[in-house]
């Protein structure tokens, strides 16, 4: 059976690392459900020169096209291309023989969305990046998108909720908000790449904290290679 996970792109920089996810968990044979708030268009912009409507959202506007498995490799040349990456850096991850995962698109500002319920089954769900607002109102409790329904959602049925800041310096506010979002049950995993791995790309510190969030997931990957003595 398919794994689902919630995929929540939100409006903090470092938003090649939820293309990167959403491309592994695709071609592991994930689906995912996407939502992208209204800030993180502009980020998509600014950092990845992707022009995203949300009123007429196709998955392409991203790169990416799950249903299409002979064009992976094209997909990711797109992404290293967009994020300033050498082409020559690894391939995409065979699914060994498994159907791709599928992409579906739930509107943030819509909370008629099945995301809404705690009814709506899913393995997961990961807010990557996690933005200082997103934190800050799943932390608190006040649901003013469906993301943080969504968040709020995985919380209540004590269901995984990874949360990807990437911000720095950190306020005490950012910082209580992080305690506050752990002790309700969300993994917070910001996005701080290791070095231990040797690393020669930018790619290779993107993969590093997308096959981190894969682990909490318990998505298996081969993103990167287990260092001897480095903890993974």
């Amino acid at each position: 059976m398919k794994r689902n996970f919630v995929v929540a792109v939100t409006g903090a920089s470092g938003v090649a690392y939820a293309i990167r996810l959403i491309e592994v968990l695709t071609t592991t044979g994930c689906d995912v459900q996407l939502s992208i708030s209204q800030a993180a268009v502009a980020v998509l912009a600014e950092e990845l020169h992707l022009k995203v409507n949300l009123d007429r959202f196709t998955v392409s506007m991203l790169g990416i096209e799950p249903d299409n498995p002979a064009r992976q490799d094209e997909r990711l040349k797109k992404l290293r291309n967009f994020a300033g990456i050498a082409s020559e850096q690894s391939s995409v991850l065979s699914v060994g023989g498994r159907e791709l995962g599928q992409i579906t698109y739930h509107d943030c500002r819509d909370f008629t969305s099945p995301l809404a319920s705690g009814s709506h089954p899913t393995d997961g769900m990961i807010v990557c990046p996690c933005s200082a607002a997103t934190l800050g109102s799943i932390a608190s409790g006040a649901a003013t998108n469906l993301i943080h329904r969504a968040a709020e959602v995985h919380l209540k049925q004590r269901r995984p909720l990874v949360l990807v800041p990437r911000e720095t310096p950190l306020s005490m506010i950012f910082l209580d908000n992080m305690r506050r979002a752990a002790e309700a049950g969300a993994v917070i995993l910001p996005a701080v790449p290791g070095f231990y791995h040797g690393p020669k790309t930018v790619q290779d510190l993107i993969d590093f904290v997308v096959a981190r969030i894969c682990g909490q997931l318990g998505v298996a990957t081969n993103l990167v290679e287990r260092a001897a003595g480095s903890g993974q």
